[in-house]
C-alpha cells in the first residue's frame, strides 16, 4: 500500500473510500506502515476531518483488528461509561464497584493519561500489585465472579486503537471529533455491552472546550453505538476547573476510596451518581433516574461499594489493604502547602495548566515511553466563586524533590487565579440521546 498519495489526498480535503481505511489499519497494525506517514495521516484528519463513511470504516476497522469479549449465555445486563477526559476526574474508579452493587455487569475498558488530563489505568496502577493487563478470558472470569472488571487494551482487544492511542497523545493529534469517536467507540464496542454513558467534557480544560463541539462528538458517538446495536447515553459535565479535589495518580485513588464510603468532594459524588443512574437506566436495572439514584447512595451508604471496590482489587493482583490505610499508596517525598497570594475571590482554577503541571512533577507522559511517578500532584481546596483571604491555604503540592515544589507553586500561581468576582457554571449542563438533546437545571 502506498501511504504519501492518501495522506495528499486527505491532506487536501478529500475523503479516503472505506476499503481504503481498512487497509490502512489493516496494515498499520501489521506494522507494514511506519508511526511517521501514520502521524502524518492523523494530522491531515484533525485539519480536514472525516466524512460519516470514513469513520464508519475507521472505528469498525479498529474494532476488527482484535477480538471482542463475548458473554454468550450470561444473563446480566452489561454497561459501562467514559469519559472524554479531565483533570481531577476520577469518576470511573467509583462507578465500576457503584454499579455492579446494583445487579449489572461493569465491564470497563480504560486508558492512560492523554495529553494534559489523567488516565484511569495509571490510577488503578498507583495500587500496590494492580494488574489491568488481563487477558478477556481473565475479564470475563471476574465478571462472572464480583461483576466488574476495570482493564486496558491488551493485544486482544482493538490494537490497532492502542496504538494510534499512544501515538495521538505524542504528536498533538488529540483533539479530533473523529478521531477521538472511532477511538472510543471501538473500545467500548470490543465489550459486548448492552448500554453505554457517555460522560463528555466542556470548558477550557477539555479536549473539545466550546459546547457545540462536545455536543457535536456525543452525538457522534451516540451515532455509532445505536448503529451497531449499543444504546448510549451522555451527559455534558464542566471540565472549566478540576473534578473534587485531588489531581495526580495515588491523589486521586486515595479520594475515590473516600467517596466509596460516602465522604467525597460534593462535585465528584454529583457527577457519579447521575453517571451512575444513566446507566441503571439504560439496561433496566432501574425504572427511573430517582430509583436508580437510590440504588446507588444504598451501595454506599451500606458498605458494599467500598467492599466490591476490595474484592475487585484484590481480583486482579492488587492489595486490598489500600481501602482501610490509604497510606500504602506511593507518598510523595516532598509535600508543601501553597498559600494565597493575596485575599479575592477565585475566579478560575484552571484544568488545563493544572494537568500539564502535574506531567512536569513527573505524573504523566510526554512520550509513548515515559515511566510515570504516581505519588505526585495536587490538592486544591478552592473553587472559582469561594472567598479568600492572603496567606490562606487553598492547597497542597506534592512532588519528589524541592525542584518539583518549585514547579509546582509557579503552576498554582499561573492556575489559581484571584480576583474580585468568579462563579461556578453548571456541573452537568445537558442530557443527550438519539433524540436530542435536553438542557438541565443541574446546580453548579
Amino acid at each position: 500500500m502506498v501511504i504519501p498519495p492518501l495522506i495528499e489526498h486527505k491532506r487536501d480535503g478529500h475523503a479516503l473510500a472505506p476499503a481504503q481505511w481498512t487497509e490502512l489499519i489493516a496494515e498499520y497494525t501489521a506494522d507494514r506502515i511506519p508511526d511517521y506517514q501514520m502521524a502524518a495521516l492523523l494530522m491531515a484528519v484533525v485539519w480536514r476531518g472525516m466524512t460519516t463513511d470514513e469513520l464508519a470504516a475507521l472505528t469498525d476497522a479498529m474494532l476488527a483488528s482484535g477480538d471482542r469479549l463475548r458473554f454468550d449465555g450470561y444473563a446480566l445486563p452489561r454497561v459501562d461509561k467514559h469519559s472524554t477526559g479531565g483533570v481531577g476526574d476520577k469518576v470511573s474508579l467509583l462507578l465500576a464497584p457503584m454499579v455492579a452493587c446494583c445487579g449489572v455487569a461493569v465491564p470497563m475498558m480504560s486508558g492512560r493519561g492523554l495529553g494534559h488530563t489523567g488516565g484511569t489505568l495509571d490510577k488503578l496502577e498507583s495500587i500496590p500489585g494492580f494488574r489491568t493487563g488481563l487477558s478477556l478470558r481473565e475479564a470475563r472470569a471476574q465478571i462472572e465472579r464480583i461483576g466488574c472488571v476495570m482493564l486496558g487494551q491488551t493485544p486482544e482487544i482493538a490494537p490497532a486503537d492502542k496504538r494510534l492511542y499512544a501515538l495521538r497523545d505524542v504528536t498533538a493529534t488529540v483533539e479530533s471529533i473523529p478521531l477521538i469517536s472511532a477511538s472510543i467507540m471501538s473500545k467500548k464496542l470490543a465489550e459486548g455491552l448492552n448500554g453505554l454513558v457517555l460522560d463528555v467534557k466542556t470548558g477550557s480544560g477539555a479536549f473539545l472546550p466550546e459546547p457545540a463541539r462536545a455536543t457535536e462528538l456525543a452525538q457522534t458517538m451516540i451515532a455509532l453505538g445505536e448503529v451497531r446495536g449499543c444504546p448510549t447515553v451522555a451527559l455534558l459535565t464542566a471540565m472549566d476547573r478540576p473534578l473534587g479535589r485531588a489531581c495526580g495518580n495515588a491523589l486521586e485513588m486515595e479520594e475515590a476510596i473516600e467517596g466509596l464510603r460516602g465522604d467525597g468532594p460534593a462535585d465528584l459524588m454529583e457527577v457519579t451518581y447521575a453517571l451512575g443512574a444513566e446507566m441503571l437506566v439504560l439496561v433496566g436495572a432501574a425504572p427511573d433516574l430517582g430509583a436508580a439514584l437510590r440504588q446507588l447512595e444504598d451501595a454506599v451508604s451500606s458498605g458494599q461499594a467500598i467492599k466490591r471496590f476490595a474484592q475487585m482489587v484484590e481480583a486482579q493482583g492488587g492489595n486490598p489493604a489500600v481501602v482501610d490505610d490509604p497510606g500504602l499508596l506511593p507518598q510523595a517525598q516532598a509535600v508543601e502547602v501553597y498559600r494565597a497570594p493575596s485575599g479575592g475571590v477565585i475566579s478560575a482554577v484552571e484544568p488545563r495548566r493544572i494537568g500539564r503541571a502535574i506531567t512536569s512533577l513527573g505524573g504523566g507522559r510526554r512520550t509513548v515511553d515515559d515511566s510515570v511517578d504516581p505519588s505526585v500532584g495536587f490538592v486544591i481546596t478552592v473553587k472559582p466563586g469561594d472567598t479568600v483571604k492572603a496567606n490562606e491555604p487553598i492547597a497542597s503540592i506534592f512532588a519528589k524533590d524541592a525542584e518539583g515544589i518549585a514547579t509546582g507553586e509557579a503552576a498554582l500561581r499561573e492556575a489559581i487565579v484571584i480576583g474580585t468576582s468568579g462563579r461556578l457554571t453548571p456541573l452537568i449542563s445537558h442530557r443527550i440521546t438519539s433524540r436530542g438533546v435536553e438542557t438541565l437545571g443541574a446546580k453548579a
